[in-house]
């Protein structure tokens, strides 16, 4: 049954066929599939010639492309890790007190979709058209109040490009440090390494964000230790929208999401019991596959079994409850005409930001390496519990119209959690989330934990509107409401 008495949605009405808000590829007709065969990466085009500097920034200070608030600082370009692999990136400075503002990081999910599209449709200080053609400036922009980083990873995603080896989420954190300790000792940015740090991300971001942020934590104890040498990263706060973090305790989410959502059933009840089946059958139900992977740990055939669980478990549980509904934002049908393509907005000022090979929105080759080695499966919540119990603030969000990684799966992932602040927060009941008095969700926070759905909201939490709040007004205030160190409340 669709609350159209809580929420009314408007979109800002794009075009843009299966392109969409889509960061899980399909392979092989499978919804997060393994592609039956692995062919050779494919290169990006080159865009114009150009010559690394490994260990260093190569960069195009204020292009005017997107934030064209005066007086505030942009720039955009790489960071080579190495002579051959070389990370894009996009900052914009905080439009107010940039100096004393935190550092916040974006990454946007897949594995191998581009932080591009959290920055032109979700966050950043410009929105896209309808037309996709252009955009607008965005007056609810994270970086109001933050120095904001658009950073596209691992290596080959969206405008970086290099050689495609990473396949595991710990192997992007790895590169995701090395670019940020080029990023810090840059001249032009190394005041921000005293600041608050914060990492925002998304969809696949449930295992980034957990693993970035306890590899950081480990990092930095190592150079407390003495044992290595870098720029220690202020971790204060950690984001997580919409995203699959343990596996075992999401995938029935998907059962009860697709015949009991806020919206419309997505399949007949006849699919519900046989995926019902699939998940709860001994030994061979998806259940049993997903708890073979993670006992697999160290085994030499681990990534195959591993491998094999998303295969099976996104075929017969993830695609089959998928039904014709978008699975970014189920009451509409598939594809959502919502948000708009970026790929034409980014081709006409890709040589202004300092782009050097063709853009894509998800790197199949990168997905492929993580597909192989069955990471998807790999549950980050006991890194999720480290981080919370190490005393960084955490919010995890989601909108209630997505069925991709929906409240539901994310609502019994934080129940199954075993934090400081668990009994307190499982104790609790639901409370109105209110912005400027205009219900916008619900939610709990117990310590530095905090937790809220948003109501309306598709996989992008940011780029929807409920009632008759602005687009992105309610992410903004949840995030304002974290960046600020303070639990969440009603406005």
């Amino acid at each position: 049954m669709l609350l159209t008495w809580l929420v009314s949605f408007t979109a800002v009405g794009f075009v843009f066929g299966t392109k969409s808000a889509g960061q899980i590829p399909i392979r092989d007709g499978v919804i997060g599939g393994v592609a039956s065969t692995t062919a050779a990466p494919v290169a990006a085009a080159v865009l114009k010639s150009f010559a690394t500097t490994p260990g260093a920034l190569r960069v195009v200070e204020n292009s005017g492309i997107c934030e064209t608030t005066p007086g505030v600082f942009q720039a955009s370009g790489y960071g080579d890790l190495t002579a051959s692999n070389s990370i894009f990136f996009w900052y914009f400075a905080a439009r107010n007190n940039p100096s004393t503002a935190p550092l916040t990081l974006w990454f946007n999910g897949g594995p191998g979709s581009s932080s591009m599209l959290g920055l032109l449709q979700e966050n950043g200080p410009c929105r896209i058209t309808n037309d996709s053609s252009s955009v607008t400036l965005n007056p609810y922009s994270w970086n109001t109040n933050s120095n904001m980083l658009f950073i596209d990873q691992p290596v080959g995603t969206g405008f970086s490009h290099g050689n495609l080896t990473v396949g595991t989420s710990q192997d992007a954190a790895a590169d995701v440090w090395t670019f940020l300790q080029i990023f810090l000792k840059d001249s032009r940015f190394s005041n921000l390494a005293a600041n608050n740090l914060a990492l925002w991300t998304e969809s696949y971001g449930g295992h980034y964000g957990p693993t970035f942020a306890a590899y950081f934590l480990s990092q930095n104890a190592a150079i407390a230790a003495g044992t290595l040498s870098g720029v220690p990263l202020n971790l204060k706060t950690l984001g997580i929208g919409d995203g699959m973090t343990d596996p075992v305790s999401q995938y029935a989410g998907y059962i009860t999401y697709a015949g009991t959502n806020p919206y419309h059933a997505l399949v007949p009840d006849d699919y519900i019991s046989t995926a019902n089946q699939t998940w709860i059958i001994a030994y061979t139900g998806c259940k049993a596959r997903i708890q073979s992977c993670e006992n697999s740990a160290g085994a030499a055939n681990s990534n195959a079994i591993c491998s094999g669980a998303q295969d099976f478990c996104n075929q017969y549980i993830l695609t089959e409850l998928a039904g014709e509904y978008d699975m970014y934002y189920v009451p509409s049908g598939s594809p959502d005409p919502y948000p708009a393509d970026i790929s034409p907005y980014l081709a006409s000022i890709q040589d202004k930001i300092g782009a050097e090979v063709t853009w894509q929105q998800t790197n199949l080759d990168v997905y492929d390496n993580f597909a192989d080695t069955g990471d998807w499966m790999r549950s980050s919540l006991p890194d999720l519990e480290l981080v919370i119990n190490s005393g960084v603030r955490t919010l995890i969000y989601t909108g209630d119209a997505d069925y991709i990684c929906n409240f539901n799966g994310v609502e019994d992932m934080i129940a199954s959690m075993k934090t400081s602040f668990s009994a307190q927060f499982n104790q609790q009941t639901f409370a109105p989330y209110k912005v400027n008095g205009l219900l916008a969700g619900q939610f709990k926070t117990a310590g530095t934990f905090s937790y809220v759905r948003i109501y309306g909201a598709g996989h992008e939490v940011p780029a929807y509107r409920n009632g008759s709040l602005a687009v992105g007004q309610a992410a903004f205030q949840f995030f304002s409401q974290t960046m600020e160190n303070q639990s969440l409340s009603s406005t």
